[in-house]
């Protein structure tokens, strides 16, 4: 979608990704068969459709903000807003959009696949939290040992990216709540080198977080749709 930026043709996915956007699209299918075949009469399964084509369009998003992101990013070479030709201050300003715009995404994905696995799955925790999270919902997975199979790798997944979402949850925080992210680190600065050149933000780990989160969230809906699809193929969906 975003490769036309950098006069490439569009890229097929491979890998990782390739095998979530193929297990999303078979878990689609099926309940749209059984949704043709009349079995939806209380249109659940047509929510659950619509919830796991939304999902692939989010990580699709996501996917290519990251590129768009990592792209301008290696265009950056100074080590200050100040001393970048205005060129480079442009290559910058489309980093921070295309980086931003991701780390939100992150978030909104894995709210999104929350409000997916809590009604799939029966877990029914609007009634520990009206406004519950994906994180909230994967805690009340673990504390009733439900569906163990996918609880439980989830959660080494969420443990073993857990110090780049951090980072990454508090950009987002800030973003959203406070003020741009990209001018905390330089109002931290400011307060200690008043009147000094103010360096760039750790853009390189930035990245690897986002990066890192990007592979998580892939991760996380791989393994939710091979669960999803053998749940289906079973009829207890």
């Amino acid at each position: 979608m975003l490769h036309f930026m950098f006069g490439e043709q569009e890229r097929t996915p491979d890998g990782a990704l390739a095998e979530t956007y193929a297990l999303m699209d078979q878990f689609a299918a099926g309940l749209a068969k059984r949704i043709r075949g009349g079995q939806d009469p209380e249109k659940k399964l047509r929510k659950f459709e619509v919830w796991t084509l939304g999902l692939r369009a989010s990580l699709h998003e996501l996917e290519q903000s990251h590129y768009a992101a990592s792209r301008f990013k290696e265009k950056i070479v100074s080590q200050s807003v100040d001393e970048m030709s205005e060129e480079e201050r442009l290559h910058y300003a489309r980093y921070v959009y295309f980086d931003k715009n991701a780390f939100i995404r992150v978030f909104s994905l894995l709210d999104k696949l929350g409000t997916l696995l809590n009604e799939l799955l029966d877990m029914r925790t609007e009634r520990i939290k009206p406004h519950f999270s994906y994180y909230t919902v994967l805690r009340n997975m673990r504390e009733r040992n439900a569906h163990p199979k996918l609880t439980w790798r989830l959660n080494d997944v969420k443990e073993h990216y857990k110090e780049s979402t951090n980072r990454l949850r508090k950009r987002r925080n800030t973003e959203i709540h406070y003020m741009n992210s990209e001018m905390q680190d330089d109002l931290i600065q400011s307060q200690r080198l008043y009147g000094e050149e103010i360096k760039l933000e750790n853009i390189d780990q930035q990245a690897e977080d986002l990066a890192r989160c990007l592979h998580m969230s892939i991760e996380s809906l791989r393994l939710t749709f091979q669960y999803a699809c053998s749940l289906l193929r079973q009829h207890h969906v």
